[in-house]
Parts: C-alpha cells; sequence; structure tokens
C-alpha cells in the first residue's frame, strides 16, 4: 500500500510556483514528471498487492464456504446415523423388556399381606390362603415355584406393605387365579384388602398406567374392558371388541362419531 508521505510529496510537487525562466522551470516539470511517474508506479504495485491479497483472501473464503459445507454435509451424516441408532436402540429395548416380561410370564404380584408374613413358610401360607380368599376348591393345587417380598427396604409403621411376587409353575394356574380375582372383584384377608396383578417390567407398567383415565370412565359406566399383553386396551361394546395400544387412540375411539361418546362422552 502507498504510504501517505508519498501522497504528500505528490501533492507538494503539484502546487510547485514556476519562475518564469523557461530552462529552469522546464527542468522543474521533468522532475516533476519523474517524481510523478514514480509515485504513479508505487501506486500501481500498491494496487497489484492488493489485488493479491484480495485474491487471496477471496481464495481462504472459498475454502472456508466448503469446509462450512463438507461440515454441514458432515453433521447432516451424522443425524441420519443418529436417528437410525436411536430406532435401533429402541428395537432392541423393546426386545429386552418383551424378553423380560416373558421371563415373568408364571408371576403375579399380590398386595395387601401385612409385612412378617414371610418369616413362616410362605409358599404354603399362598398355597393354603389365595383359594380360600379367592373363592377356588380347597383342592386347588396352585404349584408355586418361588414366593418372596418385592426388593426395597422393609416399610415403617403406616406405610404399604411390600407386594409378594410368586412364580407359578404353571401359566394356566396364574390365569386362574386373575380371573377369580377379578370375579371376586375385592378379596380381602383378615380384614386387609388383597390385590392380584401381573408381574410385568417397569417399562410396561408405565406404558398400562397411561390407560387409567379412559380406564375409570369405563368402568364407571359399565364398560367390558381388559388389558391385555404386552399394553393393549380392549373395549367390548355391544357385542364388538376394538382394540387400542395407545391412549390417545381410545379416547380418540370414545369420543368419536359412532365410537362411545354417547355413553362416555369425553375422557380426560
Amino acid at each position: 500500500m502507498l504510504p501517505n508521505s508519498d501522497f504528500n510529496k505528490m501533492a507538494a510537487l503539484l502546487t510547485v510556483k514556476y519562475t518564469g525562466n523557461m530552462p529552469e522551470d522546464i527542468k522543474t516539470i521533468m522532475e516533476l514528471l519523474t517524481q510523478i511517474t514514480s509515485t504513479v508506479s508505487k501506486l500501481l504495485s500498491s494496487i497489484e498487492d492488493i489485488k493479491e491479497t484480495n485474491e487471496n483472501i477471496l481464495s481462504r473464503m472459498l475454502d472456508m464456504e466448503q469446509r462450512v459445507s463438507d461440515a454441514e454435509d458432515g453433521l447432516l451424516k451424522t443425524d441420519s446415523q443418529l436417528e437410525d441408532l436411536k430406532r435401533q436402540i429402541t428395537i432392541l429395548r423393546d426386545r429386552i423388556d418383551d424378553q423380560e416380561n416373558r421371563g415373568r410370564r408364571n408371576n403375579l404380584r399380590l398386595l395387601g399381606f401385612p409385612e412378617g408374613l414371610e418369616q413362616n413358610n410362605l409358599i404354603k401360607f399362598l398355597d393354603e390362603t389365595l383359594p380360600q380368599i379367592l373363592g377356588l376348591p380347597e383342592t386347588t393345587s396352585l404349584d408355586i415355584e418361588q414366593a418372596h417380598r418385592s426388593l426395597g427396604p422393609r416399610p415403617t409403621a403406616g406405610q404399604r406393605p411390600r407386594p409378594f411376587i410368586i412364580k407359578l409353575l404353571h401359566y394356566q394356574t396364574r390365569e386362574l387365579l386373575l380371573k377369580a380375582a377379578w370375579d371376586m372383584k375385592s378379596p380381602t384377608w383378615e380384614g386387609q384388602k388383597i390385590l392380584i396383578f401381573p408381574d410385568i417390567s417397569k417399562n410396561l407398567q408405565e406404558k398400562c398406567k397411561l390407560f387409567l383415565p379412559i380406564k375409570k370412565q369405563l368402568q364407571l359406566r359399565g364398560i367390558k374392558y381388559g388389558i391385555f399383553y404386552p399394553a393393549t386396551l380392549k373395549i367390548t361394546y355391544q357385542g364388538t371388541t376394538e382394540s387400542f395400544t395407545s391412549p390417545e387412540e381410545a379416547a380418540k375411539y370414545a369420543a368419536g362419531e359412532g365410537g362411545l361418546n354417547s355413553i362416555i362422552g369425553n375422557i380426560d
């Protein structure tokens, strides 16, 4: 770039006063032209330097734009791979959860029995007690393989007792106990209400809980329903059974025209 001093010299040369002596004035003009030529040459050289600098900047900008474009393409590819990994993880998690629940296929959870009963022969106690409170024949053989309290700290006085988890030898016995408990509505033992549920994974429990609002509405209006594995709500109305795997689908059916809207109204 041309220094400011060169511009100042050039400006001074253009303001030179002539003496009236032609030889001297011509000499002065020639010197002036020489200095102007030198200054212009420097100016042209500075312009070339600026052009070169601009070309370098432009080249770097183009290189940066290409790198940004490559980074964006790589990010899009990474996002796609991440979504694919999420899908695979979801599939694997569902498979593991399914295997866990299949491993609990013959299990039941019993809620309501006070703490301390397990200190004696728990299997014998349940073998004798469950048929009594469920109205089953005394000769009913439950074939309980294992029985224990659920893991966790012992509750203090006034807290809900931990549930029993029992493993039955036969799946048919599990279904027999569930049906008997459903038919009894509210089985009791020594004044304690006993609840019997399938023993399922926590993840599946959370999915089933999502159906609670619509289940309450169906129960209040006496409409037959049931939750089936893995987390499917079946509603039976006027001889027709509809199945739903999400509470949103069930609520839409209940509130929609031609569904149960005339009976249960809006589901909150």
